[in-house]
C-alpha cells in the first residue's frame, strides 16, 4: 500500500502502437521537428482516437445533442472516489456484483477487475476484457453516482450490450472514465483528480486520472 500522502498515477502511458479500439486509428507518436537533426527544438506529433488509453467519455459519445467533453464539470472529477475490487472470477459486472457494496448516490465508484491482474495496454485488444452490463449500468444509474471508472478501454462489454450501457450511464448523467491503471491500487477511498483534455465538442479526451489513499 503506498504511504498514505503519495498520490498514484492510474493513467497509462501514451506510445505509438498500443492497445486500442479495434478500427480506431492507431496510435502514433513521432518527432516532426528533432534537436538530434539540426532542428532548434523537439515538436512531437501526436495521433490517435479521442478514446485511447486511458480517457472520459462524454455524453454526445452515445447520446445525439448531448454535451461535450469540453463542458466536462471540473467537480466530478476532484473529490474522494471509492475502488471496488470485483472477484477473480467476475467475467461480467451485474446489478447482483454491484449490490452490497455500498455505493450511494454521489459516488465515484472505480471498478478493479481481472483486467488489472495483466499488463494489457502493451499487448492486443483482447474481447474478453471484464465490462459492466445494462443491469449494472442501470444499477449505477438507480443509486445516483456521478462518476464510474473501469480498468480496461470500454465501460460495457465487447459483445452485447456494450451501447446500452454506455447509453444508460451517460444519460443519468454519470461521467465515464475507461482504461485505468489499476494494478497496484487496493480497495478502498481515495483522493482522485480526473482531468480530460479541454477538446471543444468532442466525444471523449484523454486524461490523466491520479489517486492518493483516504
Amino acid at each position: 500500500m503506498p504511504h498514505k500522502d503519495a498520490w498514484m498515477d492510474v493513467s497509462l502511458e501514451l506510445n505509438t502502437g498500443m492497445v486500442h479500439w479495434p478500427g480506431d486509428p492507431e496510435p502514433n507518436f513521432h518527432r516532426v521537428m528533432d534537436m538530434d537533426h539540426g532542428d532548434q527544438a523537439n515538436v512531437t506529433l501526436c495521433r490517435m482516437g479521442a478514446h485511447t488509453g486511458t480517457h472520459m467519455d462524454a455524453p454526445c459519445h452515445f447520446l445525439h445533442g448531448g454535451k461535450g467533453i469540453d463542458q466536462f464539470p471540473l467537480e466530478i472529477g476532484i473529490g474522494p472516489a471509492k475502488v471496488i475490487q470485483m472477484s477473480a472470477g467476475t467475467a461480467v459486472i451485474g446489478r447482483s456484483e454491484l449490490q452490497g457494496r455500498g455505493i450511494a448516490a454521489g459516488d465515484r465508484v472505480l471498478l478493479k477487475t481481472r483486467n488489472s491482474n495483466r499488463r494489457w495496454d502493451n499487448r492486443d485488444f483482447a474481447t474478453d476484457y471484464v465490462g459492466i452490463d445494462h443491469s449494472g449500468a442501470e444499477f449505477l444509474a438507480e443509486a445516483g453516482v456521478k462518476l464510474v471508472g473501469v480498468d480496461y478501454l470500454s465501460v460495457g462489454v465487447f459483445e452485447g450490450d456494450g451501447p446500452e450501457t454506455h447509453k444508460t450511464l451517460l444519460a443519468a448523467g454519470i461521467w465515464i472514465v475507461e482504461g485505468l491503471n489499476l494494478l497496484d491500487v487496493s480497495e478502498g477511498m481515495y483522493d482522485l483528480i480526473c482531468l480530460p483534455l479541454r477538446i471543444a465538442g468532442s466525444d471523449g479526451a484523454p486524461a490523466r486520472v491520479v489517486l492518493k489513499p483516504r
